[in-house]
């Protein structure tokens, strides 16, 4: 297996995918999160490095940044589960919505370009960070919520989670958190909410792309599972790791660093794209000259 891939990726590219993979599982097992907003903006920039044709680039970013996201919050939850922190009545009464939407986001996302939603979300994000930064902690006196209110929040949470490919944890966790959860168990909960966003759209990013033309082989749909698996190498090894400091830090501490982390996600969404954008163009006009030098 090692052969094949040193024969399909250069080593730098693999130790790039490592990398990454290795921060993704620390975000996820520390905030609940499946980490593609990390994955999302680096695979657009490096799967065309490794024969991804720049046109397909954004949707098999996104459906292979929520295949990656199954196993890494699979390894998550067992981490948190371990130590109690899932609450699972939350998230079977969100888990429904969740699927529904996530299939949905996933079929939005085919048809349609998503800089407005992710401006939107983005700013979303930022006031959601803001108003954590700002409050003090829960009290922990969980606040009852209807099944009706429960099940619109999962199919938002899966809808948008899908449609930018991430796991959902920057909804998740502040919707639990303003119920009452305490941090370390929105955290652990989150978790668990984003296995069945990962499962249910990165399916629909698969049924989405099958048949495209150009697609490298290896791929499922709009899924690269090589890219994909050379990720979860070191995000499940590490997802635990964050795990493990969630349940240490202060709930305090760990709040405030999830609302900076929120405010650096909703900048990112705001403005990634355009800075995403220019690198590639310059990219293209670098290439471009390369092959005009080339030719001359």
């Amino acid at each position: 297996m090692i052969e094949y891939f040193l024969s399909v990726f250069s080593l730098e590219v693999i130790l790039l995918f490592l990398l990454l993979g290795g921060v993704v599982g620390l975000l996820a097992g520390l905030f609940g999160v499946g980490g593609g907003i990390v994955t999302v903006p680096v695979l657009i920039l490096g799967l065309p490095l490794v024969g991804v044709p720049m046109s397909h680039a954004i949707h098999m970013a996104v459906g292979t940044s929520l295949a990656t996201i199954v196993i890494t919050s699979i390894s998550s939850i067992r981490a948190h589960h371990k130590r109690g922190g899932v609450i699972w009545p939350s998230f079977w009464r969100l888990t429904p919505g969740i699927l529904i939407g996530a299939w949905l986001g996933g079929v939005i996302a085919n048809m349609m370009a998503g800089p407005v939603l992710q401006r939107i979300f983005g700013v979303f994000a930022m006031l959601v960070g803001l108003r954590m930064l700002l409050l003090n902690h829960t009290d922990g006196q969980i606040r009852p919520v209807s099944v009706f209110v429960t099940g619109l929040m999962g199919l938002v949470i899966g809808t948008v989670s899908a449609m930018v490919g991430i796991g959902g944890g920057a909804i998740t966790v502040p919707f639990l958190h303003a119920t009452g959860v305490e941090m370390k168990r929105a955290v652990a909960t989150s978790s668990a909410c984003g296995l069945p966003i990962a499962l249910a759209g990165a399916g629909s990013f698969v049924v989405a792309g099958w048949g495209v033309e150009d697609l490298p082989a290896g791929s499922a749909g709009f899924v690269y599972w090589p890219v994909a698996l050379i990720i979860v190498l070191t995000s499940a090894l590490l997802a635990p790791v964050g795990a493990a400091l969630a349940h240490r830090l202060p709930a305090t501490r760990l709040q405030r660093f999830f609302a900076l982390l929120l405010m650096l996600i909703g900048g990112k969404l705001l403005i990634g794209e355009r800075l995403i954008e220019k690198k590639r163009l310059r990219r293209d006009w670098n290439w471009q000259l390369f092959e005009e030098h080339d030719r001359t």
